[in-house]
């Protein structure tokens, strides 16, 4: 049977943690950037976790970690 094929897409968008869930960026964070306050801006920059629905269908996109 041949290797899966990961999804490039999805690679490039979430890394997997230690613990095997899937870490984000969040949002809201590339544009029109002069009407949200500075604690808004603040807290987009940190990493979030993937919701663990989202996590299953996720995992099948990257099969090796990524």
């Amino acid at each position: 049977m041949p290797k899966q094929k990961t999804n490039r897409a999805a690679a490039k968008r979430f890394k997997q943690t230690a613990s095997g869930s899937l870490k984000r960026r969040k949002a809201y964070k590339s544009h029109i950037l002069t009407k949200k306050t500075r604690k808004r801006k603040r807290n987009l920059r940190r990493a979030d976790m993937v919701s663990p629905s989202d996590e299953r269908k996720l995992k099948k996109l990257l099969p090796y970690g990524a």
